[in-house]
């Protein structure tokens, strides 16, 4: 090609790009001119919510928030197809935390955002677990329509496969394998729960601070949780002396608190709390 061909290409190329550039500049200044965005923009303060972030202390993380502000072009877009300003087409946008859970995994999760009028039951269940205890204690949880999430070792969930389906109304995590955290056997366990659920793993759970787990979990994208309350001997009274917003909430699959739970329940609604799992409860989006 020769050089008076190749400029040719090169100034229609440009003028293109220069009429595409201006063009669109065109239209901004139209949209932005228009009486219909000048409304959009005036009440931009009123929805606008200021993202809040995530609380890092040493090794442990609480949740932040997403805020919530007007998408103006589509805002625009939706409110110009009917010639006229009207707030109840108006289109939101998340925005996300500078500092997010979604972005640190080497952190011990202890709790949701306190904002949150909700808490999470937690429960365990590893090789030790009595399968009648644990079936009665699945009961009175659906029978009181909780949510909750059950940590399951790899090894147990194997062996008892038709006890385990039956708690699918619940959020299901995998505790360790065999009591062992050897990462073959770990991804292994993972993997089979989520063919058994359709769904990927999100957390890893320990009651104390261990290096090499949340080293693993952190590596497999997974979120360690530490409890706000580990329930021992007394149920109903800790969870009277320790509640509060956002609480994750370790219980024992024993016979004291396959007895109290459902005391414990009502308590807990009667303080005008909501039961979430745990992707609910450390969720940053302000709204379920």
């Amino acid at each position: 090609m020769s050089k008076d061909k190749i400029y040719q290409v090169l100034s229609v190329t440009l003028l293109l790009l220069f009429s595409f550039y201006y063009t669109n500049k065109s239209i901004d200044i139209i949209r932005e001119t228009d009486p219909i965005m000048k409304q959009i923009k005036k009440t931009s303060s009123k929805y606008k919510l200021e993202a809040k972030n995530a609380t890092i202390e040493d090794n442990k993380i609480i949740p932040g928030l997403k805020g919530k502000e007007i998408d103006y072009k589509k805002s625009y877009k939706k409110m110009k197809k009917y010639g006229t300003y009207n707030e109840t087409l108006t289109v939101f946008k998340e925005t996300k935390p500078t500092v997010s859970i979604e972005d640190n995994y080497d952190k011990y999760v202890i709790s949701g955002n306190e904002e949150k009028k909700e808490v999470s039951i937690v429960f365990k269940v590893d090789k030790n677990t009595n399968i009648d205890t644990l079936n009665n204690i699945n009961n009175i949880l659906k029978e009181k329509n909780i949510k909750t999430t059950f940590f399951i070792d790899g090894l147990v969930l194997e062996n008892n496969l038709e006890t385990i389906k039956k708690l699918s109304n619940s959020e299901l995590e995998i505790l360790n394998y065999d009591n062992s955290y050897k990462e073959i056997y770990f991804t292994s366990a993972i993997n089979y729960l989520a063919n058994l659920t359709g769904k990927q793993a999100k957390y890893c759970y320990l009651d104390y601070d261990n290096k090499d787990v949340i080293e693993l979990c952190s590596k497999l994208k997974l979120h360690t949780i530490l409890p706000t309350i580990k329930i021992g001997n007394h149920p109903y009274m800790e969870i009277k002396q320790k509640l509060d917003n956002a609480s994750i909430i370790s219980m024992p699959i024993n016979t004291l608190v396959e007895k109290e739970l459902n005391t414990v329940i009502d308590y807990i609604l009667s303080r005008g709390y909501l039961f979430s799992t745990l992707e609910e409860l450390l969720s940053e989006n302000y709204e379920k």
